[in-house]
């Protein structure tokens, strides 16, 4: 079994779990920050995008099952890539997209994911999401974590009424 880390910013951290909670090979998925320059940072304190955190996913994933390149696949898809101010009705620095690389190998792969992304013309404005070193992550606060599972009934509104269920089927299907 080799045991790895995937951590992805893609808006509102709600809406990351669900999409790779599914998978066989995936151990878990956390919601948390990343990316900032204060340790142990609060929701509210990220919500004021004064501490260069972003809302992620932390993904520890058995490779021999999944590949970084499959996670990378459905990240894609979970996101409006060409939106450089946050992610649908979610905005500023804390919503922002970027895949943060733990390896070489990660940072390599990413890069040729995000060029053949922009290659195919499916989006005709350029890929916004930023490729960067992975940094300390920090666990969400417990009632953020496996939103989908604890608050149905709200975040399926939040996840349709933010736009991002509809950009998904206009983009991908």
């Amino acid at each position: 079994m080799a045991i790895s880390k995937a951590t992805f910013a893609g808006g509102c951290f709600w809406c990351m779990v669900k999409p790779f909670d599914r998978y066989e090979g995936v151990h878990a998925v956390l919601s948390g920050y990343t990316g900032g320059n204060v340790e142990n940072p609060t929701y509210e304190q990220v919500c004021t995008n004064s501490t260069g955190h972003r809302e992620a996913v932390q993904i520890t994933f058995d490779d021999d099952i999944i590949s970084y390149d499959t996670l990378l696949n459905l990240y894609w898809q979970q996101v409006d890539p060409t939106d450089a101010g946050g992610q649908f009705f979610d905005r500023g620095d804390s919503y922002k997209t970027a895949i943060y690389t733990h390896s070489e190998e990660q940072k390599i792969i990413a890069e040729k994911s995000k060029q053949a992304l922009e290659a195919s013309g499916k989006f005709n404005k350029p890929i916004a999401t930023e490729i960067l070193t992975a940094k300390p992550f920090y666990l969400a606060e417990e009632g953020h974590q496996d939103y989908y599972k604890k608050n149905p009934t709200h975040y399926n509104r939040y996840a349709v009424g933010s736009g991002r269920e509809q950009f998904k089927r206009d983009n991908w299907g």
